[in-house]
């Protein structure tokens, strides 16, 4: 019998994940309170699967989309599923509300993962009697062409329902990493935010322009960190591996940290900047188009990591 996965919101992200699991070979509920949000799941999950085709990371659009189901109501979604994947809005009183529903409803052996990408479960989890089962799996959208999820528990969270949603993100082709307890923005944002920002404040103080920063990521740190994380690529940047490089070059960082020690907002006159300097290069009409360009070159890049990984 195949095994069920209940996917609790249907947009971009809740899509996402159904095309994860179909694609491993589960059979996918999936359920949205909005109303007519399904038709719209269903195509925008097959437009996706078409495309994948294209780029052979499925062989077959049919049979994904036919294990892809919309649940008439979040019992149903629930019903016979071992996992859960919550991708509601991201605000705290619409999860706890969700929560409670989801409490009212789930079988007692179903885990939960939470997609919510900077709010940690304790923050709508600790009035349930599931909570324990209960953690943050956290994808970088869409899943099914980035495969990183953060696993991030509440305090209340069992050892082993981590350790049996990392075995079942392994098996759907995922790359889980975990954190040992929650912190704002678990570790893919944290690691973002500090790039960021230093972008930000480069174009605010006139250093450099907002293209020349993407080019800097796009032509020089994004070729490495596409295959290598930052500390491989340091271990391999001395002759004497990571050691060596932070001997070297620690002194150099510690002072640019110390030049960046203050944290501003975004002002409304910088943010203006870097957006007229964006539409300069792509129109506000052109985003959807450039996004499915995006999607289009993630799933070349998905097919040449396969053939060569």
């Amino acid at each position: 019998m195949t095994e069920k996965i209940a996917i609790i919101g249907s947009g971009l992200v809740g899509s996402g994940w159904a095309i994860v699991f179909a694609r491993a070979g589960f059979t996918v509920d999936l359920y949205d309170s909005a109303d007519g949000t399904a038709a719209v799941a269903r195509d925008l999950i097959a437009q996706r699967l078409s495309d994948l085709k294209a780029f052979g990371l499925v062989s077959s659009v049919e049979e994904v989309l036919d294990r892809v189901s919309m649940a008439p109501d979040l019992r149903s979604a629930l019903s016979g599923a071992i996992y859960a994947q919550e991708s509601a809005y991201e605000q705290v009183d619409v999860k706890r509300d969700l929560f409670s529903q989801i409490d009212a409803a789930i079988e007692p052996a179903t885990l939960v993962g939470s997609s919510s990408s900077g709010i940690p479960s304790s923050a709508f989890t600790g009035h349930v009697g599931c909570r324990d089962r209960v953690l943050i799996a956290h994808p970088v959208n869409p899943p099914y062409l980035a495969p990183i999820v953060e696993l991030v528990p509440a305090p209340w969270t069992r050892p082993d329902a981590i350790k049996a949603v990392r075995a079942l993100m392994e098996r759907v082709g995922q790359s889980p990493v975990e954190m040992t307890r929650e912190v704002e923005g678990f570790l893919l944002n944290r690691l973002q935010a500090v790039l960021l920002m230093e972008a930000w404040r480069l174009v605010e103080a006139g250093l450099a322009t907002v293209e020349d920063v993407d080019l800097t990521i796009k032509h020089g740190l994004g070729l490495r960190w596409s295959f290598m994380g930052p500390f491989e690529t340091i271990d391999l940047n001395a002759p004497g591996g990571v050691a060596d490089y932070a001997r070297r070059f620690g002194p150099l960082y510690q002072s640019i940290a110390a030049s960046c020690s203050e944290q501003r907002v975004w002002s409304e006159d910088l943010i203006a900047r870097v957006e007229q300097q964006r539409r300069e290069k792509l129109p506000a009409e052109d985003l959807g188009k450039r996004s499915a360009w995006r999607d289009r070159k993630l799933m070349e890049l998905a097919k040449r990591r396969a053939e060569q990984f």
